[in-house]
């Protein structure tokens, strides 16, 4: 396994609902899903932009923190 790249981006996600996904995106020519976790209400997930990671999708209501900001999701 590849180490994340130095200074890498962490992103926060705390659900608000039961069936929160978090689904991780991959980097190159096509991008993929690579990875899915399920969250329900309460539970939080901290995730890692890797050399493997580019892009993540939320689906659900959840509360997101990052290095720009908060936010929440709609649906």
């Amino acid at each position: 396994m590849n180490p994340a790249p130095s200074g890498s981006d962490y992103i926060v996600v705390k659900a608000k609902e039961n069936g929160v996904q978090v689904i991780g995106l991959t980097r190159g020519l096509d991008t993929r899903f690579h990875h899915t976790e399920k969250l329900d209400k309460g539970e939080v997930l901290i995730a890692q932009f890797t050399d493997h990671t580019s892009a993540m999708k939320i689906r659900g209501k959840a509360e997101i923190w990052s290095k720009h900001g908060q936010l929440e999701s709609e649906s």
